[in-house]
């Protein structure tokens, strides 16, 4: 019997538009136009300038902090600007713009071929690092700092979160049919950096022909596969904690609190290729998608291209998009322009058309109870709501566990007062971090 949690809602998944469509290969842009912060934590530096040359999979930023990850050339060409650009996340932010020579090559040196098994548990970690891994589920952490919980805390279970459990994203889907033993291999690499003998992956019921490839992969195996309900938010990390070896993770802590890791199917791939080929993350798979957009596809992607080639590659719109959205529906970040990059996070590019919506003015809350209903977390979302409007933020935080929120949706999804909840949510998350870094001076 499939697995489930308290709360969540079921939106239509409207992935029958790409679910059963192969991964093709986008064409090699003519210019990537990289940013220099692509990951939750520090950005980077530079380390090229105008006028270098460069080869696919050079560093062309490095990291300053252990919460950073470098970030490389996706392709070969000549550096032509290091300026402020649009940027998908922070609104604009500096890049390194690369002017593709047409030759794509590599570094000397790449790919290479190392046998994984062979090599310790701190070089492991190292080569994960130097290829500038990141969460590719969205959040955009980097890989080498989640695979190194101090001391003190253990783990003992490793948890590949291959939910999708967004509408309309099925890259994760594809990439589990189509790149099934890179995933396997990927799973093993983490758990042996852990330490750990026992993994899971939780896959949504509404992919029955995943959860058999990837059954078929593991057999033999210390990794279970283990089917989840069809509900929206299945995917989050500590509900598939919860779900899968029922443990729940403190108010305000982390999933290493309870002896747990939790990866997204994309990073694992991305480790594979880092640690037996030496290749960085420099494109990822993508699933780019609406009503608004004509022929949707999954695209591999280099990071660097922009959200308007690979609407180009899906044929343009059909129709004009009310919204572009970087990710899902629930939690993807509202696009005012084309032009930003692909970067690690881009898990979808999704334009909707106005027959996708549901759209209208903002009321006062009404009392109904639903997003309380709704609430994975078990909080209470129309208190957050009026608490951020307010300008009360610190309530927020002390009484009412905003910290404890993980900014889903779900409350949003079925508010009949359509309030912006999250927006408030995220107000108040930044203002109480504003009051907090004051103190500190």
């Amino acid at each position: 019997m499939a697995k489930s949690f308290r709360g969540g809602v079921h939106p239509d998944d409207r992935k029958r538009y790409t679910a059963a469509k192969s991964i093709e290969v986008a064409p090699l842009p003519q210019k990537v136009i990289i940013p220099t912060r692509q990951h939750l934590g520090a950005p980077c530096a530079p380390v090229v300038k105008v006028g270098d040359l460069v080869k696919k999979g050079q560093v062309v930023a490095e990291a300053q902090a252990f919460v950073a990850s470098p970030i490389h050339a996706s392709t070969s060409g000549k550096v032509v600007e290091i300026a402020e650009y649009p940027h998908p996340v922070f609104g604009t932010c500096q890049a390194v713009v690369i002017e593709s020579d047409g030759q794509d090559e590599w570094v000397p040196g790449l790919p290479l071929s190392r046998d994984w098994q062979s090599i310790d548990t701190k070089e492991l970690k190292e080569l994960v690092r130097l290829a500038g891994i990141v969460g590719m589920g969205g959040a955009t952490f980097p890989t080498h700092v989640k695979m190194s919980p101090p001391a003190e805390k253990p783990i003992d279970s490793f948890i590949l979160n291959g939910a999708e459990c967004e509408p309309y994203l099925t890259a994760d889907h594809r990439v589990m049919l189509e790149q099934t033993e890179r995933i396997i291999t990927g799973m093993k690499i983490a758990m042996k950096i852990l330490g750990v003998n026992k993994g899971y992956i939780g896959i949504e019921e509404n992919k029955p022909d995943a959860i058999d490839v990837m059954r078929k992969a593991c057999a033999g195996s210390s990794i279970e596969v283990v089917p989840l309900k069809t509900k929206y938010p299945q995917g989050a990390e500590k509900t598939l904690i919860k779900v899968i070896i029922d443990r729940e993770v403190p108010s305000g802590g982390l999933p290493m609190d309870v002896g747990a890791v939790v990866q997204n199917v994309g990073t694992l791939v991305a480790m594979a290729d880092a640690v037996e080929k030496g290749i960085p993350l420099i494109e990822r798979v993508a699933t780019v998608t609406g009503g608004a957009i004509a022929e949707p596809k999954n695209i591999l992607l280099r990071v660097g291209a922009t959200f308007a080639q690979a609407v180009a590659m899906c044929g343009g719109f059909k129709d004009q998009p009310v919204k572009v959205i970087m990710g899902g529906p629930m939690m993807g970040m509202a696009q005012r322009t084309l032009d930003v990059p692909v970067i690690k996070g881009t898990s979808g590019i999704l334009a909707l058309s106005a027959s996708d919506v549901n759209m209208g003015p903002e009321q006062p809350c009404i009392r109904c109870g639903r997003c309380v209903d709704a609430c994975p977390m078990g909080l209470v979302p129309s208190m957050l709501s009026i608490l951020g409007e307010r300008g009360v933020f610190a309530k927020a935080k002390e009484e009412y566990d905003l910290l404890d929120c993980v900014e889903c949706g779900s409350c949003v999804y079925v508010c009949p007062a359509k309030r912006n909840i999250v927006h408030y949510v995220k107000l108040s998350k930044a203002q109480n971090a504003a009051a907090a870094a004051a103190q500190k001076k």
